[in-house]
């Protein structure tokens, strides 16, 4: 069962979530997870974008799927040589800026930056070793594989004598 998350701009109600208030339920999907972390970023103020021109970040989406969670980050005015994405423990780093044009003059402002931090609930559920990213038209693509039950190195199965 495929889910899709716009994320960013949710209405303040959207903090009330069962999911949020319910310390013992857990979201039903990444891509839920992953919107909660943004509306809850968002509407305190504590942006996950940072430096100058982090307002262009536009929104972001987040689907999953029964093998992967897959990302779209619009990155306008970017190319793949722009952006770097990587791995640190549990949380996946997106990063890009782009060059000043010579009609900019001495406006750093209008160089496109964007930093973006996503914390994954739990780095052994995917194969962070085995992030795919491609950049198109100034939208950032990223795949995250699962990890299979049958896979994870974190999950003993006792025999029951």
């Amino acid at each position: 069962m495929a889910s899709a998350v716009a994320c960013k701009g949710a209405a303040p109600a959207s903090l009330l979530n069962s999911d949020v208030l319910d310390p013992l339920g857990a979201p039903t999907s990444m891509a839920r997870l992953l919107s909660l972390m943004e509306d809850v970023a968002t509407q305190t103020g504590l942006s996950s974008t940072a430096g100058a021109g982090a307002s262009r970040l536009g929104r972001w989406v987040a689907k999953e799927d029964d093998d992967a969670v897959y990302l779209k980050v619009p990155m306008p005015g970017l190319t793949k040589e722009h952006v770097k994405v990587r791995a640190d423990k549990n949380i996946l780093v997106i990063e890009g800026e782009g060059e000043k044009q010579p009609w900019d003059g001495d406006d750093d402002s209008a160089v496109p930056r964007y930093n973006r931090r996503i914390e994954m609930p739990a780095a052994d559920a995917y194969k962070m070793d085995k992030i795919k990213a491609e950049m198109k038209n100034g939208v950032l693509w990223v795949t995250l594989l699962k990890v299979k039950e049958e896979e994870r190195k974190d999950v003993f199965h006792v025999k029951v004598e």
